[in-house]
């Protein structure tokens, strides 16, 4: 009987078994092996996304545009899909299990395998799937390249490009993970976001290529505002220069503003708060008289990967509709109310259900119109709704997220109670048993949970509606200071565990 309540993706396990992987580590890695294979992976990164795509055209069509530093790639370079497919593959599995469509239970050993190394399959297809669709109008080959080979072997090697890309990030990913240090999902995702950040503080070169001109100031926010304050007259200061300078003038392309700037110093300031934030078990060692210590559980326990989840969800569904669109599918090819789009402008939604769940991207694009009556076709009450749609969709996908993801990654509350247990830690009070370390823990992680989901959500969603410098959103600026500070605490704990072989366990690292 037991055989036959199997999940039917069983019958992938030979396929698994002998699929492509980065080997485990035989034993412990040591701290200066994890930093030079973090180092070195986020180097080659660095490297790939200045590698463009060969045989391209000159004008590229970003299917990711709005949510491009999110995806962790760069618009035309062989990094194009950049971690797209994974955490797609990742948010597909999640609901499946969590719906019950795939019967699996991750608190078993074998069941977890067997999820883990579907899900890698699944990055494959998703690959695939992501980088063919880029060929039919959007990333096109160049005249030469079609005129050398052909245009079906010219389009042929743009998608294999693609999907190499993807598979260097993939495996480069699960490098990190298991001979890094944290997340190479993560790290990517971090790197790209400050790059923009530091770009859009301290870029001196102008908005439009030319000569800096107060119609085409320098785009940074520092050399932008210093320039402007000190070349305008008072008549303009007063008639528009102080609307530039504050929110930006999406007219002429300059987005780094002031109010950009303070949003994103807000949001730094709130997620180190809110990381900082935590409920705290105390530990006794149940041999050792004198031995105590705490077990942290933090507000934001999830941390941002429900965040990342739900970024990339959007993006797909920005895609997909993008696709439908120019598409001539019967019932849903060309229909405005999946989502309206003109390619000639931008591959951001003008109208139907994605306008309503694309990120408001800063004051200018939702506050102004809604003040001003309506812009582009909308009246102000759709925007308005637009923002509460957003901020929901934000709020409750990233909870669903945050209870999917502590159960497929040992962070639920009978995981946890094996942790403490296997160290030889206690509760004070309670009797040294897994279940009941597991009843006290279910009373914290569960709600922990859910208001850790909502946070991030939250914070993500009104981050999108102040605007951050560099353009890289507030989804993204919020990601990179939580991934920061995880980073600096990994760091932390690896350098403890080298210094102290006995917390290697309490850590699960052994």
């Amino acid at each position: 009987m037991a055989e036959e309540k199997k999940s039917r993706l069983y019958a992938l396990k030979p396929i698994i078994e002998r699929w492509p992987a980065v080997s485990k580590p035989e034993g412990h890695v040591n701290f200066r092996t994890k930093i030079f294979w973090t180092i070195l992976c986020l180097v080659i990164y660095f490297i790939l996304t200045n590698v463009m795509i060969f045989g391209l055209k000159g004008d590229v069509i970003d299917l990711f545009e709005q949510y491009r530093f999110i995806m962790a790639g760069a618009s035309g370079s062989i990094m194009h899909l950049g971690i797209g497919p994974i955490v797609t593959a990742s948010i597909i599995l999640q609901l499946f299990v969590g719906a019950k469509i795939i019967n699996l239970d991750l608190t078993k050993k074998e069941d977890k395998a067997i999820y883990q190394g579907t899900q890698k399959i699944l990055v494959i297809v998703m690959i695939i799937v992501e980088a063919v669709p880029q060929i039919f109008g959007y990333l096109q080959p160049s005249g030469g390249m079609v005129g050398m080979v052909g245009p079906e072997m010219a389009n042929l090697i743009i998608v294999l490009q693609l999907i190499m890309g993807a598979l260097l990030v993939f495996f480069m990913d699960e490098l990190i993970s298991k001979w890094g240090i944290g997340s190479g999902i993560s790290l990517f995702i971090a790197a790209g976001v400050s790059q923009a950040i530091f770009t859009g503080l301290f870029n001196w070169l102008p908005v439009q290529s030319g000569v800096i001109s107060l119609s085409n100031p320098p785009a940074g926010v520092i050399p932008g505002t210093y320039y402007m304050a000190t070349s305008m007259s008072l008549g303009d200061m007063m008639s528009w220069g102080y609307q530039t300078m504050f929110i930006g003038a999406p007219s002429i392309g300059y987005q780094n503003a002031i109010i950009p700037l303070i949003g994103t110093i807000v949001i730094f300031f709130i997620v180190v708060y809110a990381e900082s934030s935590r409920i705290e078990l105390p530990l006794a060692h149940g041999k050792v008289r004198g031995a105590r210590g705490r077990y942290p559980i933090r507000l934001i326990y999830a941390s941002n990967i429900p965040v990342i989840l739900m970024a990339a969800l959007l993006a797909n569904i920005n895609m997909f509709a993008m696709l439908l669109y120019n598409s001539k599918l019967p019932l849903l090819g060309h229909q405005w109310w999946l989502g309206k789009y003109d390619m000639a402008i931008s591959t951001q939604p003008l109208a139907g259900g994605a306008w309503y769940l694309s990120s408001p991207g800063g004051i200018n694009n939702w506050l102004m119109p809604i003040m001003g009556g309506g812009y582009g076709g909308h009246a102000a009450w759709q925007f308005a709704i637009k923002i509460i749609i957003y901020l929901t969709v934000m709020i409750f996908g990233s909870i669903l997220f945050a209870k999917f993801w502590i159960e497929t990654t040992n962070m639920g509350a009978a995981d946890v109670a094996k942790q403490i247990q296997g160290s030889g830690m206690q509760i004070p009070g309670f009797r040294r048993d897994p279940r009941v370390l597991k009843k006290v823990l279910e009373r914290y992680i569960p709600v922990v949970t859910v208001i850790g989901g909502a946070a991030v959500g939250a914070l993500a969603g009104f981050a999108d509606l102040i605007g951050t410098v560099g353009n890289a959103s507030g989804t993204g600026v919020l990601l990179t200071v939580g991934i920061m500070i995880r980073m600096y605490e990994d760091i932390a704990k690896e350098q403890a565990m080298e210094m102290h072989p006995v917390l290697r366990g309490f850590f699960g690292n052994e």
